[in-house]
């Protein structure tokens, strides 16, 4: 059997929640999650909890929040004049917008609060600050 070890590209089923219970993504409805451990592109406590684990092996995994997400931060959170929102756009609390940065890129954020003057946007992952629990499902190893 292939024990995955970094370097090895691995198709994975796996369903996350947050601390009540609630469950925020799955994979048992589509295709496996497929990646490269050691890349980089996961959140470290996921690619650390399949390390060792072979096909057809499963697991749950608690991963705190410095090996998920990383802590909220209050740096990320603004507060932008109304007029800077374009006029076709109605802000609302919940609404999510992209703020196109100056090298092009786009940085996704909320809305969480409105006044007569203000729109206050947070560039926080939404899942900052939370410890995730995920169930693991080895699928295959490359």
């Amino acid at each position: 059997m292939a024990t995955i070890k970094e370097g090895d590209t691995v198709k994975v089923h796996y369903t996350g929640k947050v601390s009540d219970g609630t469950v925020f993504d799955s994979s048992k409805e589509r295709e496996p999650l497929e990646f490269t451990v050691g890349e980089g592109k996961l959140i470290p406590g996921f690619e650390k909890a399949v390390v060792g684990m072979n096909p057809g092996d499963t697991t749950t995994v608690s991963i705190p929040t410095e090996e998920a997400y990383g802590e909220k931060r209050d740096d990320m959170v603004v507060d932008v004049e109304r007029n800077q929102i374009p006029d076709d756009i109605d802000p609302e609390v919940g609404q999510q917008l992209q703020i196109q940065q100056k090298d092009g890129g786009a940085i996704p954020v909320v809305i969480t609060n409105v006044t007569d003057d203000t729109v206050k946007l947070d560039a926080n992952h939404p899942l900052a600050g939370q410890e995730l629990t995920f169930e693991i499902e080895v699928v295959e190893v490359k």
